[in-house]
């Protein structure tokens, strides 16, 4: 998967429907571990809530978990999962807490309000791309540090770190779908003097 989209913030956004109050949450995860404890973080906040509904979408193991917690089968959980689907999230969980206001929705009444809810707290967040990138070093003298800023410009990397020692030292990142080209122009430029040494590999917000 060279690049995925999940959100940038915690985010949280809330409306109000036949008195029902429905409060959205939203957090980037790394794991299943860290999302049911967020999910039970906003269970302990709202404890005295009739629902807390949630779900959930990782790419560790394709998971995707949901729950109505309570409410009718397929008007809650699955309503908040299929915003993530369509926005085509990853690696981030919504609750949804609703605070019972004493008028039935039905069932499609609560299908529209989980879905709302799930949108506007993820909408509260920032949606983000995330590109599998190469880190990399690029040892050179001051001649040539302006031309290296500058190539790394062109494709969009990023430069985490720079030494000024003898030589110039830059740790930088770029997408890997593009490394092999920006090393082909690094060549060119420097005449083949450089070359970038590869230290690994993550995954990073590249515009």
């Amino acid at each position: 998967m060279p690049k995925y989209k999940t959100i940038k913030n915690e985010s949280f956004d809330e409306y109000v429907v036949k008195r029902s109050r429905f409060i959205g949450y939203a957090k980037p995860v790394d794991s299943q571990d860290d999302a049911v404890d967020f999910i039970n973080s906003i269970k302990t906040k709202h404890w005295d809530a009739r629902h807390n509904v949630y779900a959930y979408v990782l790419r560790d193991g394709q998971t995707r978990r949901y729950s109505d917690d309570g409410e009718p089968q397929g008007t809650a959980g699955v309503p908040v999962l299929d915003v993530l689907l369509k926005e085509e999230l990853t690696d981030c969980v919504v609750v949804v807490t609703r605070y019972f206001g004493g008028i039935m929705l039905g069932a499609g009444g609560l299908v529209r309000a989980y879905s709302h809810s799930a949108k506007i707290a993820v909408d509260a967040s920032e949606i983000i791309t995330m590109s599998l990138c190469v880190n990399a070093r690029l040892i050179c003298d001051y001649t040539f540090y302006g031309r290296v800023l500058s190539l790394i410009a062109e494709f969009n990397g990023i430069c985490d770190k720079t030494e000024f020692l003898e030589d110039v030292v830059v740790d930088f990142k770029i997408s890997k779908d593009i490394f092999n080209e920006f090393e082909k122009q690094l060549v060119d430029l420097s005449c083949g003097k450089y070359k970038s040494i590869v230290l690994s590999e993550e995954y990073a917000q590249i515009k």
